[in-house]
């Protein structure tokens, strides 16, 4: 029997990658990645040969079963993200159910995770957070919003720069103008920000200098 191993990758600076998980990737059978193009660039820097294929959202329904099929053979393959920890808005819940399911081991290694930094550097109470990852874009978008206007716990959203003022002005409308929020963006790169204050403040911040790169926002419970 195989096992899976599920790899983070760092999200920005690459000397957040760690020794066990460049030994994984270098001793693997196989490395399933998100972008082979993305990733070919993090494996070059590292001296990694290991073969590698695309594993992303578009294909992994029908290429699960074989790849069960083959780490139940004896094979260990090593699933990479384009960024962070896989299956944590990205793929990677799907063969981690199969693997599971049919008796083949996981281990998912620590390491890179967006929100973690995020959460930490906001400033909010994080005893207790919930993670909502990417919004509905627009179906079931409003009944979302109104439910976690109820939130009493810190909540944690992903975002792409050219949907976070719509983001926040929703934030604004939904949970209230002096809701505490936190933006983060472009964890560990060189233009690395946080800006903290209320919805209302950050939206007038960002609506004056457009945002750019990954960006994960933390908003504070409802008291």
């Amino acid at each position: 029997m195989g096992k899976l191993f599920l790899v983070p990758t760092p999200i920005g600076n690459l000397e957040d990658i760690t020794f066990r998980a460049i030994k994984v990737l270098k001793e693997a059978d196989l490395i399933l990645a998100e972008d082979t193009r993305n990733s070919g660039k993090l494996l070059k820097h590292f001296d990694i040969t290991t073969q590698m294929i695309s594993h992303h959202m578009h294909n992994e329904h029908k290429t699960v079963d074989q790849l069960v099929g083959r780490m139940q053979a004896g094979q260990t393959f090593a699933l990479i993200s384009d960024a962070g920890t896989p299956a944590i808005s990205d793929p990677g819940f799907l063969l981690t159910r199969a693997c599971v399911e049919a008796g083949v081991e996981v281990d998912c290694l620590p390491g890179a995770t967006a929100f973690v930094p995020a959460l930490v550097n906001s400033g909010l109470p994080n005893d207790k957070f919930v993670f909502e990852g990417f919004l509905p874009v627009k179906k079931g978008r409003q009944t979302r919003l109104k439910l976690l206007a109820e939130e009493n716990r810190t909540m944690i959203f992903y975002e792409s720069p050219h949907k976070l003022i719509k983001t926040l002005t929703h934030f604004t409308e939904y949970f209230g103008t002096d809701r505490q929020v936190s933006v983060s963006r472009e964890i560990t790169k060189l233009h690395e920000e946080t800006i903290r204050g209320t919805a209302e403040e950050v939206l007038k911040h960002y609506t004056q200098k457009p945002p750019k790169g990954e960006i994960v926002i933390i908003v504070s419970g409802n008291k």
